[in-house]
């Protein structure tokens, strides 16, 4: 996989003017802690790097999903029971809507964001989340007691993408784990004001996503510990050597 992964790598940094270990650093930095650009851009001042804090965002819009998408083949299949919930994110002064899965025992399962809290963005949830493959179908999912859900869910069956219909239940009590996590992919998110685009916030929203996966590791046996998490990022982007030292 390590091989693919660096095929898929070529020319994922062309023309750009700084190494590509110092981006990846930066972009991990940025989604990984609650770190502003132009706090970025001081980190790099005191090491002898100018980066300006516009070229910070540029790399973060270009390789955040990137990091998504690389980082999404490591994700094992769920137990058969997830969570579904969403939450708010506010976007240009305006709410709008992150839905988010994940199973019983926490594990990604996707999210997906929307303008609209409505049945066509559920539905439009459950084809993202049950498209994806190698997750399973679930036989048991568990919601707040919105009024899409149900319709969604019987949406899902009729167009084929549940084998079978799962055991929907509503329970305030199991949902505290989806609403904690919310928490952990939003520290990071800006403040003040939001994300000043939609476009801007779906690309950085899969990166904040990404790197809670890789925080909450893929199942790898022994120490899953920030140099472990960094080498594997360096290896999704043909760098095994990213941060070793």
């Amino acid at each position: 996989m390590a091989a693919k992964l660096k095929q898929r790598a070529k020319g994922d940094f062309k023309g750009r003017h700084f190494e590509a270990v110092l981006i990846v650093q930066a972009v991990s930095w940025y989604l990984r802690y609650p770190l502003s650009y132009r706090d970025i851009e001081e980190l790099f001042l005191e090491r002898g790097l100018e980066v300006d804090h516009s070229t910070l965002n540029c790399w973060v819009l270009a390789y955040a999903p990137l990091i998504e998408k690389r980082l999404r083949q490591f994700r094992k299949p769920h137990c058969g029971s997830v969570r579904i919930d969403e939450t708010y994110i506010k976007v240009r002064g305006q709410w709008r809507y992150l839905y988010r899965a994940v199973g019983k025992h926490g594990e990604a399962v996707d999210f997906l964001l929307t303008a609209n809290r409505d049945l066509d963005a559920a539905k439009r949830f459950f084809r993202k989340m049950l498209n994806d493959q190698p997750l399973l179908a679930p036989d048991r999912i568990g919601t707040d007691g919105a009024s899409t859900y149900p319709s969604a869910i019987v949406a899902a069956k009729s167009d084929g993408l549940l084998p079978h219909t799962p055991i929907h239940y509503v329970t305030k009590h199991l949902q505290q784990g989806i609403e904690s996590d919310h928490f952990r992919v939003k520290r990071a998110m800006p403040r003040i004001g939001g994300f000043r685009s939609f476009h801007t916030a779906r690309r950085t929203i899969c990166g904040f996503e990404a790197r809670l996966w890789l925080r909450k590791g893929f199942g790898f046996a022994g120490a899953w510990t920030v140099r472990e998490q960094n080498q594997l990022l360096g290896i999704c982007f043909g760098l095994p050597q990213v941060n070793k030292a």
